[in-house]
């Protein structure tokens, strides 16, 4: 029988007629006839890839393909990291930005060079370096998972023996400790914040507070979600740089009840807001399309939060958890609260009970927290300071 040799393929820089130099791998490929074709796939341009030996690193993954027999390759984590880009990283934006991040900035610098095998035979080196890092232990455990989730990939794809993930000898101290308790608004401290909230920012925190929502499904709204004859909003989305994706879990795209203060402050705003094709809540006039919400944080709500004499740790996400405990103050059940936050840890419940309408319960909790938040503006003309003015 002949023995199938190992190809590296061969790599060279490519003029194009416009643009930068490309590097292009070139090896061969085996037909389900036993034919072999010679090939060549783009690695990358020398913007991004300025030397051969970069190249050389990002053509690991194309290599992998290469060759017949996975297992014999000699594996770097880098080329695996290559593969998984190609192949694995998750389609949400939001998400491949988040693993991105973690592998070019944390991952592969530190092992990337490093083979397999070497990592896995040290796990307690593995284990030091995640001590060195100053970072919270939250944000380690998910680098931990990540590299976790790379070794069920190699060996998936036979560049690693299959067996115990060598990451689960690797402990991270204190992973589930927050190292800063969630900054949570009392009603007075909320509406401090407001009144050093211009609009139509303030319209956005009252919609963040008032209905719980993540900043992602705040900007992401339409006025077509908005059913204001059975007083109701249906959440269906979420737009993170400018990205429109579905929301975080299933159970994010959900209906929500409309308190009728808050439908009238919405009503008001809805007259007032500038007019777009896809009928954005909260569009930028400049551009007509949704605001990048760190920059309305960074400018307008930390800002706030520093004039209202509660520091600079106030953020879109305070608003949720401010949301979550007011509701635990107004005696609402705790899977009455899930259901109201869209969490996807209700799925148990859902999935024995189903998804039910509507109900009075949830409308009274939803508009205690709603009246709670509105309270300075409600009664006489006084609710018309709530009412976003004329932009």
């Amino acid at each position: 029988m002949k023995r199938t040799r190992f190809q590296f393929g061969t790599l060279e820089r490519k003029k194009r007629k416009s643009g930068p130099d490309v590097w292009v791998m070139r090896y061969y490929q085996t037909g389900g006839d036993g034919s072999r074709t010679y090939v060549s796939r783009i690695v990358g341009n020398v913007e991004d890839l300025p030397n051969k030996s970069m190249a050389q690193k990002a053509a690991e993954a194309i290599r992998m393909e290469a060759n017949a027999d996975p297992g014999r390759v000699v594996v770097t984590l880098a080329g695996l990291i290559e593969r998984y880009k190609l192949d694995k990283l998750p389609e949400r934006y939001s998400t491949r930005v988040s693993y991105l991040s973690c592998l070019n900035v944390h991952i592969k610098p530190k092992w990337g060079d490093s083979t397999l095998n070497e990592i896995a035979a040290s796990p307690f080196i593995v284990e030091k370096w995640f001590e060195s890092l100053d970072m919270a232990p939250k944000t380690k455990g998910h680098i931990k998972a990540l590299m976790h989730r790379l070794y069920e990939c190699a060996m998936k794809w036979g560049f690693y023996p299959v067996g115990r993930n060598p990451m689960e000898l690797v402990e991270i101290k204190d992973v589930t400790k927050r190292v800063r308790r969630p900054q949570v608004l009392t009603y007075d401290q909320f509406w401090k914040v407001l009144e050093f909230i211009e609009q139509p920012y303030r319209t956005m925190v009252l919609v963040a507070q008032c209905l719980g929502l993540r900043i992602s499904e705040v900007m992401a709204l339409q006025w077509a979600d908005f059913d204001f004859e059975n007083m109701m909003v249906h959440v269906q989305r979420g737009i993170v740089h400018g990205r429109i994706h579905e929301t975080k879990t299933e159970y994010s795209d959900d209906d929500l009840p409309l308190d009728s203060d808050f439908a009238e402050i919405l009503l008001s705003w809805r007259n007032n807001c500038p007019t777009t094709p896809e009928g954005w809540v909260f569009p930028n006039p400049s551009t007509q399309r949704p605001y990048w919400q760190e920059s309305i944080c960074a400018d307008h709500i930390k800002p706030a939060g520093i004039k209202a004499g509660l520091g600079c740790h106030i953020g879109w996400h305070t608003f949720r958890h401010t949301y979550r405990t007011w509701l635990d103050g107004t005696g609402a059940p705790v899977s009455m609260q899930r259901e109201l936050m869209h969490h996807a840890s209700i799925q148990t419940t859902m999935d024995t009970y189903g998804r039910g309408t509507m109900s009075d319960a949830k409308r009274q909790a939803n508009s205690k927290v709603v009246q709670f938040a509105l309270r300075p503006f409600l009664g006489g003309q006084a609710v018309k300071a709530a009412l976003p003015e004329a932009r």
